[in-house]
């Protein structure tokens, strides 16, 4: 048991949140309004299931892969490590984001400026590793994302998208990241937390 802990909001907020390019932008209606005598303050909204912090399905880029209701929750939460890396993320890189994520090492969340290639996705393929997340709007190459996307997201690897970790330092973590119940769709935004414990109980 622990006592002593912080949690850090990592997910953008949606108004002002990152786009993948081509994509289109959050948008917010106010259907009604208390301050122009409205009973309450009612909003609607629209966005692209893949505007900032989101998570990826297989049905993303397999058309018989899982829609984004049957990825299995335990994989969205629980203990996971964070690493550090700028640049692309070679063979070499991976197999050491591996080896310092230890037991943590099923869930990885990259801060910086990172791409994951397709050598590194075959990494983390082989090595356990069951959801990636990074800080960009897409794991892969931005202009060539398809080929490291087939690869992780078909060996049922969880894709978490435009994760905020500038507060974060690298080490391990409690990740809590459920996608919206969107059934039937290739994605879903989520609010993604990491839990630091510190001090366990006597």
């Amino acid at each position: 048991m622990f006592k002593d802990y912080k949690i850090y909001d990592i997910s953008q907020a949606v108004f002002s949140c990152r786009v993948y390019p081509g994509d289109p932008a959050p948008q917010r209606e106010i259907l009604s309004d208390i301050q122009k005598g409205d009973v309450c303050n009612l909003t609607a909204f629209s966005m692209c299931a893949h505007n900032g912090t989101h998570i990826d399905a297989p049905y993303h880029f397999m058309e018989d892969g899982d829609t984004v209701e049957n990825i299995p929750l335990e994989i969205c939460i629980g203990d996971c490590f964070v690493a550090v890396h700028e640049g692309d993320i070679t063979q070499k890189d991976a197999e050491a984001i591996l080896l310092k994520a230890g037991e943590q090492k099923q869930r990885l969340l990259i801060k910086g400026k990172a791409v994951v290639t397709a050598e590194a996705a075959k990494v983390f393929q082989n090595g356990g590793v069951r959801l990636v997340g990074n800080e960009s709007q897409t794991v892969g190459p931005e202009d060539a994302p398809m080929e490291v996307h087939k690869i992780l997201l078909g060996a049922g690897v969880v894709l978490l998208e435009g994760v905020c970790l500038k507060e974060v330092t690298e080490g391990a973590y409690f990740l809590h990241a459920l996608p919206l119940n969107l059934e039937g769709s290739d994605g879903a935004p989520c609010r993604a937390t990491l839990i630091k414990y510190s001090k366990e109980m006597d």
